[in-house]
């Protein structure tokens, strides 16, 4: 099978990821709050620290893809879909974009290199590289050479939210924020186009359905129970589209869709900022969200319509109930110390990446969370992510598995 995820946990054989590149250089105080930053890192450093990431997860015998390197190979092997490419790189990239289209176009086709033209479509482009000095635009007579005529697009390391491997299909998602929609652009062409992966991989989510969905929200509990947050960048009515179209594939195995509502705030964005599986028994939690988490059950498969019921058990017993065991335990992250729970959340201290049970890659600088996770019988591997988590992601957001055992 071109992709098989049916858990958080079966050791991982291949993921996908993103290395940092420019688009993080063209972070500018002024732009921050708009591009999802609240600092700017320094790519250097954050470029080792991606480095070390992937180096971890190849010592623990996983391939490791890159999304740059995918999308270019499906660029070469499909005669003219470069052209249709930049074309609907071009329309996806923003009003500014779209009023330079044939300006745009012709500086992207004159990239021969189909990396380097990903490359450059993924850091943005500034107004200088494509206009000369004395073009005659007002623009430029203001002195803004610096403007964008394709914006940065920094969010791009963080893999998991475009799209989801869920059993042998993919979610290619309609995300929450204008800043973050084109990254789906990639996803799409790598699935529809590239060889290894067109014609055989069901989507069940189209980018171009209404409702907001992205894959820190997706969960994989086993090969019949698929988690979902109701969360900040993930509506109900989405988890309900979703679902429908999993239960209508015949051939897949998911027959239930557990929603677990989260309050909706930047520092509990996604599900997986605040829950993870780290073994067959064991999660992290933050937590904060225990007082106000609310989970409800889907299912419906090979009927007309949803039944959805609100569970009443404590997520612990819903979790062991759901998964067949008699309990599970949760690694509450921070421990009892509210301040290092709050601090070692927003450094995404929850945000485990299993990479097979009972064995999970994680931030260093969650020391905290992390002496709990040994204490509780999980192999801890660390890395440093002191420039990398200021973009508000941890290990599992900067994958998205498309194999595991």
């Amino acid at each position: 099978m071109p992709v098989c995820v049916r858990s958080e946990i079966g050791p991982l054989k291949r993921v996908l990821l993103q290395s940092p590149g420019r688009e993080l250089e063209h972070l500018v105080p002024e732009t921050m709050g708009s591009l999802l930053f609240d600092d700017i890192p320094f790519l250097q450093r954050a470029r080792e620290e991606h480095d070390e990431f992937a180096a971890l997860l190849r010592s623990q015998g996983v391939e490791v893809l890159y999304l740059d390197e995918l999308t270019a190979e499906t660029l070469k092997a499909v005669p003219g879909l470069r052209h249709q490419f930049i074309s609907d790189a071009v329309e996806q990239a923003g009003s500014i974009t779209r009023g330079y289209r044939e300006e745009v176009k012709a500086y992207l086709e004159s990239i021969p290199d189909d990396l380097d033209l990903i490359h450059r479509i993924m850091a943005g482009v500034p107004r200088s590289e494509i206009f000369p000095r004395n073009s005659g635009h007002l623009a430029d007579m203001l002195g803004e050479k610096s403007d964008f005529v394709i914006p940065p697009m920094p969010n791009l390391y963080f893999t998991r939210d475009p799209f989801a491997v869920i059993g042998n299909g993919v979610s290619l998602h309609h995300m929450h924020t204008k800043t973050r929609k084109r990254e789906v652009i990639f996803g799409q062409y790598i699935f529809n186009y590239h060889p290894d992966y067109r014609g055989c991989v069901k989507q069940y989510y189209d980018r171009m359905d209404y409702f907001s969905i992205e894959g820190g929200d997706i969960l994989n509990l086993n090969a019949r129970v698929l988690a979902v947050g109701i969360s900040e960048r993930t509506q109900v009515e989405a988890i309900e589209h979703l679902a429908r179209n999993i239960f209508a594939d015949e051939e897949g195995q998911i027959d239930t869709v557990l929603a677990f509502s989260i309050p909706h705030t930047r520092a509990f964005m996604h599900l997986d900022t605040v829950f993870t599986q780290v073994d067959y028994d064991k999660f992290t939690v933050h937590p904060g969200i225990l007082p106000f988490l609310r989970i409800f059950e889907i299912t419906g498969k090979g009927e007309k319509s949803l039944k959805i019921r609100e569970l009443q058990d404590a997520p612990e017993k819903v979790l062991a109930a759901y998964l067949g065991l008699d309990k599970v335990e949760m690694i509450r992250c921070g421990g009892s110390d509210r301040i290092a729970a709050d601090r070692e959340q927003w450094n995404d201290g929850s945000n485990t990446l299993c990479i097979s049970p009972g064995k999970v890659l994680v931030y260093d600088r969650n020391y905290v969370t992390n002496h709990l996770l040994e204490d509780s019988g999980i192999r801890v591997l660390t890395f440093n992510g002191s420039e990398l988590s200021r973009g508000r992601g941890g290990p599992r957001c900067m994958s998205m598995p498309f194999e595991r055992e």
